[in-house]
C-alpha cells in the first residue's frame, strides 16, 4: 500500500522510438504549415479609399460623417434599436459604444487603393499619389493619428498592369522607408490573383525589396484578395486557396473575399451580387478550411448599397449592411470592407451587439472549464479555445471592458491569450 503499481506493457521502447522517427518530417511539416492564430488584433474591418482621394484627416473624416449620420437619422439609441431590432437590454449599450468609438478610432483599416477604385491613370499621376500616399501615412504614424492598420491595395500581377502595380508599390515602400521606417500596423493586398504562381512572384518582389533596404527577410507580408473563379478551383479541378496560402511562403496575413468581381465571374447579375449568394457562400468555404489553422485570417466582402438619401433608404441600407455583418459573424468572418461612411455605425452596431449578447455565456462558460466546475455544457479545450478567442477579440474592438471581462471569468488578459493558443498580444 501507498507504493506505485508497475504497469505491464508489450511494447519494447525501439517501436515508439521508430514512429517518432517515421512521423518526425510530418510533425515538423504541421508545425510549418499550421502554426495557429498569430495572436495580433484582427480589424473588424477594412475601409477602402481612392488613393488620390487620401488627405491627412480621412479617418477622422468619415468618423465625423458617421456620427453626422447617426444624429440624422437615429439621434438615440432607441431609434436606432428600432431600425436594426436590437433587443432593449442592449440598445443604450450598443449606440453609446459606437459613438464613442466613432470618436477615438473610427477607422481600424485604412486601405488606399490603386486598382479598381482608383483605375488607370498616367504614370506620373500614380506616382504622384503614391509619393503622397506614403508621406500621409508616414506623418499619420509619426503623429499617432494612423489607424492601426494602413497599406494600399496595389494593381494586380496580370501582365496588362503588372509593371505598373509593381511601380506603385515601390514608390510606396520607398517613400515609407525614407520617411522613417516600415510601421508596425503595414497591410499590402495583391488583387485580384488567379495562379498560385502570381504569389509567388509577390514574395520574390518583396524579398528583393527587402534585400535592397536591409530589412529582415520576411518583415513584409500581404493579403491575398479572392475575386476570381480560378482563385477558388483552378484549371485542372484542384482547389487552388491553399496552393496559393503555400506559395506565399508565410506572407500572407489574410484571404479577402471580393463580392463583385467574384460574383461577375461566375456570371450572377448585377441585382444579385452580395456577400449572402451561394456563390458566395461556397467560395467563403472554401477560403475557410483552407486557411483554417494557419494564421491567416479572413475577411469578407461588401455591399454597394450605401446609406445616403432620406431617412427611409438610409435606414432600409442601415437594416440591409447590419444583417450581412451579422450573417459574416456567425459564420466567422469577423472582417469586412466598409465603403462609405455611413457603413460605420451599423459595422460597430453589428460587431458590438454580437460580442456584448453572448459575453455572460461565454464568460460563464469559460470560467466552468477553467474551474471544472462542470455546468449543462461539458466544454472541451477545443471549445475554450473558441470562448477565448470570442472574449479577446470583444476586447481588441472595444465591444466589451478587461474590467467586465476579469469579473466575469476571473482570468486576465494573458490568461486568455495563453487559452486562446495566442503569444502574447502585441497589438
Amino acid at each position: 500500500m501507498g507504493q506505485q503499481e508497475t504497469v505491464a506493457t508489450s511494447l519494447a521502447d525501439t517501436v515508439r522510438e521508430g514512429i517518432g522517427a517515421a512521423l518526425a518530417e510530418v510533425d515538423a511539416d504541421l508545425a510549418r504549415r499550421y502554426p495557429g492564430d498569430p495572436g495580433t488584433r484582427q480589424p473588424v474591418h477594412t475601409v477602402y479609399v481612392p488613393g488620390d482621394a487620401l488627405t491627412a484627416g480621412t479617418a477622422r473624416s468619415w468618423g465625423d460623417q458617421a456620427l453626422a449620420a447617426l444624429d440624422a437619422h437615429a439621434p438615440d439609441a432607441g431609434a436606432l434599436a428600432a431600425v436594426l431590432g436590437l433587443p432593449d437590454a442592449l440598445a443604450a449599450e450598443v449606440y453609446d459604444r459606437v459613438r464613442a468609438k466613432l470618436t477615438r478610432e473610427p477607422v481600424e483599416d485604412l486601405r488606399i487603393d490603386f486598382e479598381d477604385g482608383y483605375g488607370p491613370r498616367p504614370d506620373a499621376e500614380e506616382d504622384e499619389a503614391a509619393a503622397r500616399a506614403a508621406s500621409l501615412v508616414a506623418a499619420a504614424y509619426r503623429e499617432g493619428t494612423a489607424p492601426p492598420y494602413t497599406g494600399i491595395r496595389m494593381k494586380c500581377m496580370e501582365a496588362a498592369v503588372r509593371d505598373r502595380g509593381i511601380r506603385t508599390l515601390d514608390i510606396f515602400l520607398t517613400g515609407l522607408v525614407r520617411a522613417g521606417g516600415l510601421p508596425d500596423g503595414l497591410l499590402l493586398t495583391l488583387p485580384k490573383v488567379t495562379y498560385a504562381e502570381q504569389v509567388t512572384a509577390m514574395v520574390r518582389l518583396l524579398e528583393a525589396f527587402e534585400r535592397t533596404h536591409g530589412l529582415e527577410g520576411g518583415r513584409i507580408g500581404f493579403e491575398i484578395q479572392i475575386e476570381t473563379t480560378q482563385s477558388i478551383l483552378g484549371a485542372d479541378g484542384r482547389a487552388t486557396v491553399a496552393r496559393m496560402i503555400e506559395a506565399a511562403e508565410g506572407r500572407a496575413t489574410s484571404l479577402h473575399y471580393g463580392t463583385f468581381d467574384y460574383s461577375a465571374s461566375c456570371g450572377v447579375s448585377a441585382a444579385h451580387q452580395s456577400l449572402d449568394h451561394p456563390v458566395a457562400d461556397h467560395a467563403k468555404a472554401v477560403m475557410q478550411v483552407a486557411a483554417a489553422g494557419t494564421g491567416v485570417r479572413l475577411s469578407d466582402g461588401s455591399t454597394n448599397v450605401l446609406p445616403v438619401g432620406p431617412t427611409e433608404r438610409v435606414h432600409d441600407a442601415w437594416r440591409l449592411h447590419y444583417k450581412l455583418v451579422r450573417r459574416s459573424l456567425a459564420r466567422a468572418y469577423y472582417q469586412g470592407w466598409d465603403m462609405h461612411p455611413g457603413h460605420l455605425p451599423t459595422r460597430y452596431a453589428a460587431v458590438y451587439a454580437f460580442y456584448r449578447e453572448g459575453l455572460e455565456q461565454a464568460a460563464a462558460r469559460l470560467a466552468a472549464y477553467v474551474a471544472k466546475a462542470g455546468g449543462d455544457v461539458m466544454d472541451e479545450p477545443a471549445t475554450a479555445k473558441a470562448l477565448s478567442g470570442y472574449l479577446l477579440r470583444g476586447l481588441d474592438c472595444g465591444a466589451v471592458d478587461p474590467g467586465e471581462v476579469a469579473r466575469l471569468t476571473g482570468l486576465t488578459r494573458a490568461d486568455l491569450d495563453a487559452l486562446a493558443g495566442r503569444p502574447a498580444t502585441t497589438i
